[in-house]
């Protein structure tokens, strides 16, 4: 009996197929060992929703302190500033003088920034 030669084609996928067919196994096995090894007995603490250790608040339109919205928002000016230094470490040899100057009049802009917030008392947290 003569065996077909498999297709280059179908070989050079093999293991794409091989590997998405792991994949999706341990998916699979990943959603389902919950339902199957967990067990299940439910009461009032376990139910109610968990707001960093204290009770949870009466109403959800409730006012919050804009604090929270400014050191979010220095969270991601930093955030940034370490995202767009990153890449110019890397390359900081062959940018020259243009890539040095540029990059610090970014970094004097965040700088004078983080000065002024300093100074309006927005890290100040009574």
């Amino acid at each position: 009996m003569q065996t077909l030669p498999v297709p280059s084609l179908l070989n050079d996928y093999l293991p794409l197929v091989i590997f998405l067919g792991v994949a999706a196994i341990i998916g699979i096995a990943l959603l389902v060992a919950p339902f199957a090894i967990a067990y299940s007995k439910p009461d009032a603490e376990k139910l109610s929703a968990y707001e960093c250790g204290f009770n949870a608040f009466d109403d959800a339109r409730m006012k919050f302190d804009v604090r929270f919205y400014l050191v979010a928002i220095l969270f991601i000016i930093f955030d940034l500033e370490v995202a767009f230094l990153f890449p110019w470490a890397v390359a900081f040899g062959g940018l020259g003088w243009y890539g040095f100057i540029s990059m610090m009049i970014f970094l004097g802009v965040l700088t004078v920034g983080f000065v002024y917030e300093w100074r309006k008392g927005a890290l100040e947290w009574d």
